[in-house]
């Protein structure tokens, strides 16, 4: 009845979803891959021309909706309704909501009602959520009174213009936090009591609280500090939001190093490999050479030292932050820079490998499971990290190939195989990557699911000539057009995780992805307008935008153009 409360099936089904997922493997790392995929997508969908709220307001076309912020924003949402109320008043909430409601027509103020019935909590504000577009940003500073032992964060936030919303209101903001001392995690006594101006705490003061920011600019003041502390925000990643901390890098090693929390340790490791890929950026802009900060290459040595920490944790803090991900932290500075993106964060890996090279290769050797295929947790850990050693070694060195070729025809499941093909795709010589290629096909042409997987480890190759080998595979007798998910894996995969190729200066790879919609159009213009949605970030590119705009302007001429890429095209290009 009701299309624009979409997000209330299925953003509580992503919750659900999730929630499973984590107790099921390793909680940690399932919340990071939920986090790179809002950081890297839903939040440049966010700031782009297509941003909308949870809750839509109008569309021309509702397949163009079935989006990342209708799905993964929109479990964000009942993930922060459920930090708010505690997990006892949030399932008290949710038993309320189907008693209610079972085989109705329902909308998201009949959910956020039960909630606030069963909790006893007021929702109000927090109903800005399912109305509002754009990723707010909360912006931390801090100061610490040694001679009072009080200390004191101060934040602010902010949600920046997005189409049809030029001004927005505060949200409620639940950001989940403790404070590390030199000895471990320092009790919480929090100034003030809830509803105080100054701030207030979701729950009891212990060693972890939920700060509720709800305000433009909010204090909380904290006492009983014997020492300056070095705070851990964000905890799990409590809400959907930029957060702008002036750590420096030595705090960011602390986290890194020290906190008990996995996600704010990789969000640390995240946050200073950026800022080391920044500095490489502008010292390769000047004609220097790249000179990477030790304490990120020793950093990452020590990771890998520990034994007792969770190999598939280790392996995602060894992974540097993606190219398209630090295009969209650019783009909120000026633009971004494909080119020097990809040659900073490549020259950074490359220091790291040769940094920690004895360290990778044991750490490799020492994973080695001779034993039959188990897709148990510790094992899919093990292979992870395994995996992420073997493309960090040969991504500096080539003598490291031989691990992969080893590893290519010895691999006895598909995620040790696909891993290798990839490192010999990626780094190996032409001969090598042909022929590593060529046997794959051999052995699994009978398989379309594993063709996908063929189609877009070639599709994201980031040296040679792709573009040429993306618009030869479009004709292979086993990819076909009509088929969702061949043109995701080719296509999708070839515009949306190769950066380097798709941003060609030339614009021949917009062209490429033109030349599909526009073909799709007729066959699949679902799969067509979700294909366009690189294009629509063309402002956000330094040295491309126009060549970007110029695809889109191409498309908007075409007479008969389906209502799913008409939306798309007319709301990226600038108005007359």
């Amino acid at each position: 009845r009701d299309w624009f409360q979409l997000s209330l099936k299925e953003g509580f089904t992503v919750f659900r979803d999730s929630q499973f997922s984590a107790d099921m493997g390793s909680p940690t790392v399932h919340r990071i891959e939920q986090v790179n995929v809002l950081r890297t997508a839903q939040f440049a969908e966010d700031a782009g021309p297509m941003a909308h709220p949870v809750r839509p307001e109008s569309v021309i076309e509702i397949n163009n909706f079935y989006t990342l912020t209708v799905y993964e924003k929109g479990a964000e949402v009942v993930r922060m309704s459920h930090t708010l109320l505690g997990p006892a008043a949030f399932r008290r909430g949710s038993d309320l909501y189907f008693e209610r409601h079972d085989g109705q027509a329902v909308t998201c103020e009949d959910f956020v009602r039960a909630m606030e019935d069963a909790s006893g909590i007021d929702l109000s504000q927090f109903r800005n959520w399912y109305s509002q577009a754009g990723t707010p940003l909360l912006t931390v500073r801090d100061d610490y009174d040694a001679a009072n032992q009080r200390y004191t964060l101060h934040l602010e936030q902010s949600c920046p213009p997005t189409p049809g919303q030029p001004d927005k209101q505060p949200m409620v903001i639940p950001l989940a936090m403790s404070l590390l001392g030199t000895a471990g995690k320092l009790p919480l006594r929090l100034v003030g009591a809830p509803g105080d101006t100054a701030g207030s705490a979701a729950q009891a003061p212990g060693y972890e609280c939920v700060l509720r920011v709800d305000q433009p600019r909010q204090s909380f003041v904290f006492e009983g500090v014997g020492e300056r502390p070095v705070p851990s925000l964000l905890r799990g990643f409590s809400a959907p939001v930029r957060l702008d901390c002036a750590f420096s890098r030595k705090v960011l090693c602390t986290l890194m190093s020290r906190d008990d929390d996995g996600f704010v340790r990789w969000d640390s490791a995240q946050a200073l490999a950026t800022r080391v890929i920044h500095e490489v950026e502008q010292q390769l802009a000047q004609g220097a050479s790249p000179a990477v900060d030790p304490l990120l290459t020793e950093a990452c040595c020590r990771l890998l030292a520990e034994q007792d920490l969770d190999p598939a944790m280790v392996a995602e803090m060894l992974l540097l932050p993606g190219e398209n991900y630090l295009a969209e932290l650019a783009s909120h500075d000026g633009g971004a820079d494909v080119d020097g993106i990809h040659l900073a964060r490549n020259a950074v890996q490359a220091a790291i490998a040769r940094t920690c090279s004895s360290e990778l290769l044991d750490r490799y050797q020492q994973l080695a499971d001779p034993a039959p295929y188990s897709p148990d947790a510790a094992r899919v850990a093990a292979r992870s990290l395994r995996n992420t050693c073997l493309e960090v070694l040969a991504s500096a060195d080539r003598q490291f190939l031989q691990l992969a070729r080893r590893q290519f025809s010895e691999a006895c499941n598909m995620t040790d195989r696909l891993a290798a093909l990839r490192v010999l795709a990626f780094y190996g010589d032409e001969q090598q990557r042909e022929q590593a290629l060529a046997s794959f096909y051999r052995d699994w042409h009978h398989e379309a699911l594993v063709m996908n997987q063929w189609f877009q480890v070639q599709a994201t190759i980031p040296v040679g000539d792709t573009l040429r080998r993306v618009r030869g595979l479009l004709a292979h007798a086993d990819f076909d057009l009509r088929n969702p998910n061949k043109v995701r894996a080719l296509v999708g995969a070839f515009a949306n995780q190769n950066p380097v190729q798709f941003h060609r200066i030339d614009g021949q790879g917009y062209r490429l992805l033109t030349d599909v919609v526009i073909e799709l159009n007729g066959l699949n213009p679902q799969i067509a307008a979700r294909l366009l949605a690189p294009l629509s970030k063309w402002r956000a590119y330094l040295g491309r935008a126009e060549l970007m705009r110029e695809e889109l302007e191409r498309l908007a001429e075409i007479s008969g153009l389906s209502p799913d890429v008409y939306e798309v095209v007319s709301k990226s290009l600038p108005a007359d």
